[in-house]
């Protein structure tokens, strides 16, 4: 097994970038995969998860070359996908799981889809309800159909669904299903979430529109290959940002971020907070706003977390809540149960990291409390989810003396050189096998 051990209290400076973001190359790839002609991707992220979209798109008859530079995907177009011989493995990737499932629903194909044990406590009923709407056969394991999942698709009709929750994962999946359907396949949201793929879309030639919270598709669609370059993720900028707010001393740039506004919470959280976070000037990669973040040590305040800032912010809310700690005064995260169905129970996990790193964190059922003191050096496990592991390195940074996360192999999921780029920073951080 994998750990890090972390020998915190020292400043952190200098310049960093981050891996290509997780949302956007796994929809380049997918997107590539049903399109005529070549998708050629730069910057994409060769972490485990987008791998693994990869080899399920192989597995659909998808041809795909990485010469380490580019990934190249030539599209299917006309021939549309190939019935698996065996069950499309997505590994740990949520995301994958969702968007495969809506992408084979609109062909005439059987496809089981699979994934690692954190995967098959995952829910899936949030998409199968709207597939089996448009005429899919789905089924999973249980009332709230956990994987695998069986989805047959073929001759969809379009629909209007009312998302009951602002997911972006649900809304891409009714809008690849109905990629190929007569008429307007229409999602309509309680809250705004991530855009990446109506934004894709329409770059591949998609007739696409977006009215506030409703989003319509009118199909059939035909995309068309192109080139993508794909930003560096925020959410693993994140990490390093609030690097540079809570150890002592710190400055920090991070270059070529992704800056989508549905994207953004974590910023915004963090400048309500009083950090000293700023962006560069923004230009244009494709249709994503990129800019360079700049940050350094900050006196924080507490502040309450919710609504529409949520979902903006989820995958963001463990290094947001390490931040909290440091602030002058509690801050109340809410409205946030959707973390107790990630990698793995994100409020449990959290809370229970800081508790070991001497926060003092109450629990809720859809958030937490955060009251802020002085962190001490731990020893901690990873839980297997990524974000935990590297939200507990940064812990570790910002405490004086030696820290221990355990079972970090995960982290390669969303964020491959995650310690090259901390290390570069001036981190010590060394890995050791236990």
């Amino acid at each position: 097994m994998k750990s890090l051990v972390i020998r915190g209290g020292r400043p952190l400076r200098g310049t960093v970038s981050v891996p290509g973001d997780k949302s956007i190359s796994h929809r380049a790839a997918l997107l590539g995969a049903i399109a005529d002609g070549e998708t050629r991707i730069t910057g994409f992220l060769r972490g485990e998860d987008c791998l693994s979209t990869l080899r399920c798109l192989g597995e659909l008859g998808v041809a795909i070359e990485d010469d380490g530079e580019e990934i190249v995907v030539h599209g299917r177009g006309s021939e549309g996908l190939d019935a698996p011989k065996v069950p499309l493995d997505v590994g740990n990737a949520g995301t994958l799981m969702r968007l495969l499932a809506g992408l084979v629903a609109a062909y005439p194909i059987q496809a089981t889809l699979d994934g690692d044990s954190s995967i098959r406590r995952r829910p899936m009923d949030r998409i199968a309800i709207p597939l089996r709407t448009m005429g899919a056969e789905v089924s999973g394991q249980g009332e709230r159909c956990l994987p695998p999942i069986s989805v047959q698709g073929g001759d969809l009709q379009p629909i209007t669904y009312r998302s009951p929750v602002a997911s972006a994962q649900v809304k891409s999946c009714v809008l690849l299903a109905g990629l190929r359907s007569e008429g307007v396949t229409r999602v309509i949201e309680p809250g705004p979430s991530r855009d990446h793929t109506e934004r894709m879309l329409a770059g591949f030639g998609a007739r696409i529109e977006q009215r506030g919270l409703t989003c319509e598709l009118t199909g059939p669609a035909e995309l068309v290959g192109r080139s993508v370059r794909v930003p560096g993720d925020i959410s693993s900028a994140a990490f390093h940002v609030v690097a540079g707010t809570v150890v002592e001393g710190s400055s920090i740039t991070v270059e070529g971020v992704g800056v989508n506004p549905t994207r953004t919470g974590l910023l915004d959280i963090l400048e309500e907070m009083g950090a000293l976070v700023t962006r560069g000037p923004v230009s244009q990669a494709d249709a994503e706003p990129v800019a360079d973040l700049r940050c350094a040590t900050s006196a924080l305040r507490g502040i309450g977390i919710g609504g529409d800032l949520i979902p903006r912010a989820i995958d963001e809310i463990p290094i947001a809540a390490l931040a909290a700690c440091r602030a002058e005064a509690a801050t109340v995260i809410r409205d946030a149960a959707e973390l107790r169905v990630k990698e793995s129970d994100r409020i449990a996990t959290t809370a229970c990291l800081l508790a070991a790193f001497g926060a003092r964190v109450e629990a809720h059922e859809d958030g937490m409390t955060i009251h802020p003191g002085p962190l001490r050096p731990a020893e901690v496990e990873s839980e297997g989810d990524h974000r935990i592991a590297m939200t507990g390195v940064i812990a570790g940074l910002a405490a004086e003396g030696e820290s221990r996360v355990r079972d970090t192999a995960c982290i390669d999921t969303s964020f491959p050189g995650f310690v090259e780029g901390l290390r570069t920073l001036g981190a010590d951080v060394e890995e050791v096998t236990e």
